[in-house]
């Protein structure tokens, strides 16, 4: 996706959570980088960039400006360099995910830089997916797919409490499912507040992530959030409050929200547009609960729902490499789906997520069939694909009734 941007725009700027990678990515691309998160460096770089900002964007393109959000001018000089070299593929910006204020750029830098979204990695990306089966193969309707999934029950509850920190991945037990908790702490120490300066309680924003990890995969609105969290700490916000929160929590890449899905319907059914809650992984609702692997293993509503974090931010990044997007779709008659990956080309695929087990499969192929059948096929494309992603299962494979079952650990863009 790196390359693909760069081809056609003369800077990308790679955001996203800390510690996902943004960084060591970008150094992959680079020809020449600008190191601003060396102290040394920056200080001497501070001193050129009040004289002549353009002298740091001197070097092989595409020249890397790591941290440029330290010298927020940096921006601009971009912007007028990209367009007096007048060629595509000249910078890489990565930086911290607390975003520089917008009063502080002269100018958006449209048509000039654009933005890739950067998540972490996904359990194809960190070697715990086989890749076997291709979620773009799918697109061509096969007749027939076939592969084994080595994940168990355990592993699974493992990785969904790890989460895809790249460095959690080259750890092992305790010290993997540190990294996450570390990162928790990080955010109500100091990060909710430095987004935007405003001085947020540590214990409020414990709480109301707490209160969102309940509430993963449901669509409630910040009342619900601001009742959960009086119900527990007895100091209940309202809901500017709450949303003030959320609002910080999204800047710096805590939490990313599923839009609704609006199809063309035969009937006149209202579809529900409320957003669904999601932690960008899954190991951060997992911190603010402050439980593990061995919780899920005995409690597993609770697993399945943070499973179903877990594989949103997979199908998310799958999606984005195929030129689409995740939706969820809820109407007011009950009917959901849990997502559905809409690609630019009007092509679709209705996919369930579910735990495991034979009956949880067939209420997720249930579900898919209703929602297939109230979509108004003449107004848009039939779906290409109906699938149920499972955490926990031993084959993937298509049904009689045409719903590929496809476990996690299997699946690839």
């Amino acid at each position: 996706m790196l390359d693909r941007k760069l081809q056609g725009k003369g800077a990308v700027l790679v955001e996203g959570p800390k510690w996902c990678g943004k960084t060591t990515t970008a150094e992959q691309k680079a020809a020449s980088i600008l190191k601003l998160g060396d102290v040394s460096i920056y200080r001497q770089s501070r001193q050129i960039a009040e004289m002549n900002p353009a002298l740091l964007l001197e070097g092989a393109a595409p020249r890397l400006i790591d941290e440029w959000q330290t010298i927020p001018e940096l921006w601009d000089s971009v912007r007028s360099e990209v367009d007096e070299r007048n060629t595509f593929g000249q910078f890489i910006m990565t930086g911290s995910a607390v975003p520089v204020p917008s009063e502080q750029l002269l100018h958006t830098g449209t048509g000039r830089i654009t933005r890739l979204m950067m998540r972490t990695m996904t359990l194809f990306e960190s070697g715990e997916s086989s890749g076997t089966i291709s979620l773009k193969g799918l697109f061509d309707a096969p007749e027939q797919i076939f592969a084994e999934c080595a994940i168990d029950i355990e592993q699974l509850a493992f990785l969904v409490c790890r989460g895809g920190w790249p460095q959690a991945t080259f750890l092992k037990g305790g010290l993997a499912l540190d990294q996450a908790f570390d990162y928790f702490d990080a955010i109500v120490a100091s990060d909710i507040s430095r987004v935007d300066g405003v001085k947020r309680s540590p214990e409020r924003t414990r709480t109301l992530m707490r209160s969102y990890a309940r509430h993963q995969g449901a669509a409630v609105n910040y009342s619900v959030i601001a009742a959960d969290m009086q119900a527990n700490d007895g100091n209940a916000p309202d809901t500017d409050t709450v949303a003030s929160y959320i609002a910080a929590l999204k800047k710096i890449f805590v939490v990313e929200d599923m839009p609704a899905w609006n199809p063309n319907l035969r009937s006149k059914t209202a579809i529900r547009t409320s957003d669904t809650r999601y932690f960008v992984d899954s190991s951060i609702g997992v911190a603010a609960l402050g439980i593990g692997p061995k919780d899920f293993l005995n409690d597993l509503n609770t697993f399945g729902l943070f499973f179903e974090t877990m594989a949103v931010r997979d199908l998310r990044v799958f999606a984005e490499a195929m030129d689409g997007s995740l939706y969820h779709y809820r109407d007011a008659n009950g009917l959901e789906c849990d997502a559905v990956l809409h690609r630019r080309d009007g092509s679709y695929g209705l996919i369930e997520i579910k735990l495991g087990g034979d009956s949880a499969i067939d209420v997720g192929a249930k579900n898919l069939h209703s929602l297939e059948k109230i979509i108004d096929i003449t107004r848009m494309q039939t779906p290409s694909f109906k699938m149920v992603l499972v955490g926990v299962g031993k084959y993937a494979y298509r049904r009689p009734d045409g719903v590929y079952v496809v476990p996690i650990g299997c699946l690839k863009p």
